[in-house]
């Protein structure tokens, strides 16, 4: 809520007197009636009305002077407090900045951050802890925990809706943004934070519509806020442990028991990142080594050395977002080359930069250090050798698998746990189902079921792809309801 206007108010003259776009939406709370002007319609009644001008400008003079008391005053944030090598502290952070919660970090073994720790975490002194804009003191919390403490949903509304979807990657979120928008009463479930392994990635180039680029969480902050402007309903820190498939309803079943009951489904789970196997790599996830980009880890790599893992093109971006920190970033990439794996304008990128460092036909074969990370191991596959070189930090990015083993069982998917949908499936010999027709185009093997995105068997791995299997599915959707009730 930013603010109210009643009877004989108005809004939006700044934006209309600068030609800046407007950055809020108004909604009626009671019947109301609005006179609505564009731009040069109202330039006209602003200089032909004297009455009108004079109102303007003494509201625009109050307003402006409300955003400089409003900038000036102190703002209160949660203030995360924990170490740096920290994997309960990191994945707090992680936590709350892919749900867009700002907040401040504090770690207690800086000397030079120590002594602004907020008292109610000083006197504790039991880390991780977050301390509330209200001063409440949450030490340790369950993400869940913490997602009710600073105002995300985490239960559902409702015990039926037209379709629920299962995941708010790039796919979820289309299909949630289409869903609501055509009238659809929609719950989106997440397990940590909208915007899928997309939102982690530092910049986005060849997403249409944006020409100097997007990173992963600004487009997921927009389509979150466009679903839940629709009216879909969004809530985190929660999975679907199981789905009893059936005609009309399916039912979900949650983690703890809670039930809903759906229409239609959308299956938008993804993909889990790919683990690397090397002795005593777990010990340092968190303390120096990450999956994915891990972008709350941008500040600490500053003026150090980290090496990412990897030749796709989510490590070529995550490589220029950590070269404006990073005193060096070195990629290994086990090829001979990164032209079969990665986009040739991040190949140019990468070349552009001074501080970034290309190393094929190498990979990492070892982690040392005592309380973080300190030291790798690198092999050469070429010359048969393995160097020891001091690291700061290390970002893996080998792939990632199907995450689709709780499904139903009758669901078809292929030989590595992709879904198979539409015309995939017959071939793969799965039991007929239906009566009269074939499977829709993203439909599973399960009447009412569909996929989308990087989970689907065939599907592009791309943002774009995923959007607009999001948006088709509920097409299909549509299709498969007005059958279902004809």
């Amino acid at each position: 809520m930013l603010a109210e206007r009643g009877p004989n108010d108005f809004f939006g003259e700044v934006p209309l007197l600068l030609g800046a776009p407007f950055l809020a939406s108004f909604r009626a709370n009671v019947a109301s009636r609005a006179l609505r002007l564009n731009a040069a319609d109202f330039a006209v009644l602003v200089n032909a009305a004297p009455t009108v001008r004079q109102a303007v400008s003494e509201a625009l003079l109050a307003r402006v002077g409300g955003v400089e008391e409003a900038t000036t005053a102190a703002r209160r944030v949660p203030v995360v407090v924990g170490s740096a090598f920290d994997l309960a502290c990191h994945n707090m952070r992680e936590f709350l900045a892919r749900n867009f919660v700002e907040f401040e970090w504090l770690d207690p073994t800086n000397d030079d951050e120590r002594p602004w720790i907020p008292a109610p975490a000083q006197r504790d002194a039991r880390y991780p802890s977050i301390v509330l804009a209200d001063g409440t003191l949450l030490v340790q919390p369950s993400l869940r925990d913490l997602a009710c403490a600073v105002g995300l949903r985490t239960v559902p509304d409702g015990e039926e809706y037209d379709v629920v979807i299962i995941g708010g990657g790039p796919s979820g979120l289309s299909a949630a943004v289409y869903g609501a928008s055509e009238g659809l009463r929609t719950l989106m479930i997440e397990g940590t934070a909208p915007g899928g392994q997309a939102g982690s990635s530092s910049r986005i180039e060849n997403y249409l519509g944006f020409p100097i680029g997007v990173s992963g969480d600004e487009l997921g902050a927009r389509a979150l806020t466009q679903a839940t402007r629709f009216g879909a309903e969004i809530v985190v820190t929660r999975r679907v442990c199981a789905i009893q498939a059936g005609a009309p309803w399916h039912v979900l079943t949650l983690e703890d028991g809670v039930t809903v009951r759906a229409r239609a489904i959308v299956l938008s789970i993804g993909v889990a990142y790919r683990a690397l196997h090397l002795p005593g790599l777990e010990q340092f996830v968190g303390a120096g080594v990450y999956y994915g980009a891990a972008r709350t880890e941008a500040l600490s790599t500053r003026g150090r050395s980290i090496y990412l893992i990897g030749g796709g093109n989510s490590a070529g971006q995550a490589a220029m977002f950590f070269s404006n920190y990073a005193a060096q970033v070195t990629l290994l990439v086990r090829g001979p080359s990164l032209a079969e794996s990665m986009s040739s304008y991040l190949i140019d990128q990468l070349a552009s930069r001074s501080n970034i460092a290309v190393k094929t036909n190498q990979e990492m074969t070892g982690v040392h250090g005592r309380a973080h990370l300190e030291e790798i191991d690198i092999y050469d596959r070429v010359g048969k050798t393995t160097a020891r070189v001091g690291a700061d930090g290390v970002f893996i990015f080998i792939g990632a698998d199907a995450n689709s083993e709780w499904l139903p069982g009758d669901l078809a998917r292929d030989d590595h746990g992709f879904i198979l949908t539409g015309r995939d499936i017959a071939p793969a010999g799965a039991p007929e189902t239906r009566v009269g027709r074939d499977p829709y185009l993203l439909e599973t093997s399960v009447p009412g079921i569909f996929a989308a995105g990087d989970v689907r068997h065939g599907s592009m791995k791309r943002v774009a792809s995923a959007v607009g299997e999001g948006s088709m599915s509920i097409a299909f959707i549509h299709q498969y309801l007005a059958a279902a009730t004809a």
